[in-house]
């Protein structure tokens, strides 16, 4: 009988902590089973990985590390077993998900080698970056052997190779994503709340819907790589006029994109990941964004 009391004393700080955030307790939330997920900055594309994976690992515990106790609630509903960041985990998980973004951080790399030590090392260890590091520009083509841009270029890719670097060296993986979207977040939804922008119609943007980037990010940690970069992009590049012609085209939304007034700056690249979906056995649900918003390219 002393001894369960010592146990119960002891676990008291993390027990303590997700449930002063939640207002409920997870009994057995520290005993690790084989297809848990512990998925750091649970924001859309997290929640998205947490309720495919919960799907498809029924019985498994999905944790979510936060940088505040501001969504723990909501987190709780879809399933999440919610903690703050810093907070202690006493079991590693065998399937790790960095999805935080780097700016509200303030040792990036840091972080992805705290998320690195939370993993055992059996699952999966995938960190989201970014299609910025491919060093690639005027309209090219660029896919999975592109070289990625050199350390010194800038202080935001500077961030995303060294965290990279941080995930790669522990024998995990990195999916490097285009522009995320859905319908009412993405790039199209940034411009058309603006009504016009100074910037060049024939720029180059990619993207993926955050359901493929989401289904794409579970179908790696299934696959257990190690040591490799992964390339996430729906294949069909269109340029920021194509993408406001085909919002204002669709209907679906309530105002109309005036247009972009600019001629200056960069082309941008066209990605294309075609060996990313062989290796992993992947296809997107959504194959452009012009087929997302049921108009034709």
């Amino acid at each position: 009988r002393g001894r369960a009391l010592l146990l119960v004393s002891y676990k008291a700080p993390i027990d303590i902590r997700v449930s002063q955030d939640t207002g409920v307790t997870m009994p057995g939330a520290d005993i690790v089973t084989q297809n848990d997920l512990l998925i750091v900055g649970p924001g859309v594309l997290g929640r998205l990985v947490a309720e495919k994976w919960l799907k498809e690992h029924p019985g498994c515990k999905v944790f979510g590390q936060t940088a505040s106790t501001d969504h723990h609630s909501e987190l709780t509903d879809i399933g999440i077993i919610p903690s703050l960041k810093g907070s202690t985990i006493s079991q590693k998980a065998p399937y790790v998900i960095f999805c935080a973004p780097p700016s509200r951080s303030d040792d990036y790399p840091g972080d992805l080698r705290v998320a690195a030590s939370n993993w055992n090392g059996e699952g999966s260890f995938l960190f989201t970056s970014s299609t910025a590091l491919y060093d690639c520009s005027d309209n090219r083509l660029c896919n999975e052997d592109c070289p990625s841009i050199p350390v010194g270029r800038g202080p935001r890719t500077d961030v995303l190779l060294r965290a990279e670097n941080v995930v790669l060296e522990a024998g995990g993986c990195v999916l490097r994503l285009a522009g995320l979207y859905k319908i009412d977040r993405g790039a199209h939804y940034f411009w058309l709340r603006k009504g016009t922008l100074d910037s060049r119609p024939d720029h180059i943007i990619n993207q993926i819907h955050y359901e493929d980037a989401a289904s794409l990010a579970i179908a790696i940690m299934k696959k257990r790589p190690r040591g490799r970069i992964f390339l996430g992009c729906d294949n069909k590049p269109l340029s920021r006029k194509e993408i406001m012609d085909a919002v204002n085209k669709s209907g679906k939304f309530d105002t109309k994109f005036q247009g972009f007034t600019g001629t200056d700056g960069p082309l941008g690249k066209r990605m294309e990941n075609s060996k990313t979906r062989a290796d992993i056995g992947w296809e997107p649900q959504y194959p452009s964004f012009t087929e997302f918003l049921g108009v034709d390219s």
